[in-house]
């Protein structure tokens, strides 16, 4: 997909507050350090437009992004950064008022395409990523599963990592598997396809 324009639309603190546009939404979950920002910035050929940070959990609100395609037939949609979870050394109260605010967003989100849920490829899904896939899951939310920062493993390495990671995910209906690279943009093609074919048939249901 071509892109026109990608900027910062809104963050938001609680769900009273979502756009009411009706346009098609991506959502981009996963732990704190897994790398969404570097992600989303890849995915828009933009270094800067997702905040990224050396400190877990500087995602702290859902941080929305207007994408307008090129090919003009596509409307525009946005991605959607959901605040990590894992690492981020906040208080319990904090990881509790994300964890609501997630929930509620999900749950409530009519336009929501699908999810894009990363997990590291080092290290496979580790017992939360799959909670929060089984419960994505049990809420019939389409997802595709992206391993984060494959350039760190070797061919022999991913091609391993791949097995491994579909054997734990064989019971859960997502949508794909991708090994993707902020750094060497390994996985962008297959992952714009998958994105693609979520907002179009969002939109087009709508």
């Amino acid at each position: 997909m071509l892109i026109k324009q990608a900027e910062f639309s809104i963050s938001v603190a609680n769900v009273s507050q979502l756009p009411q546009d009706g346009l098609s939404q991506i959502a981009f979950c996963g732990r704190s350090n897994v790398g969404k920002s570097s992600l989303i910035n890849s995915l828009l050929n933009r270094r800067h437009l997702a905040k990224t940070s050396k400190t877990p959990g500087k995602t702290r609100l859902l941080n929305f992004f207007r994408i307008t395609p090129a090919d003009s037939p596509n409307r525009p949609f946005y991605f959607v950064d959901l605040p990590g979870y894992g690492y981020a050394k906040v208080s319990r109260d904090e990881r509790e008022q994300w964890r609501k605010l997630i929930e509620s967003y999900i749950k409530k989100t009519q336009p929501l395409g699908g999810v894009i849920a990363l997990i590291d490829s080092r290290h496979g899904p580790l017992e939360s990523d799959l909670e929060l896939l089984a419960w994505l899951a049990n809420l019939r939310q389409r997802v595709v599963v992206v391993a984060t920062k494959a350039d760190k493993l070797s061919n022999k390495q991913r091609a391993t990592r791949r097995r491994e990671i579909a054997t734990a995910l064989h019971h859960l209906p997502i949508l794909g598997l991708i090994f993707y690279s902020s750094m060497t943009v390994l996985g962008k093609k297959e992952l714009w396809q998958q994105i693609q074919e979520l907002a179009v048939r969002s939109n087009n249901t709508k």
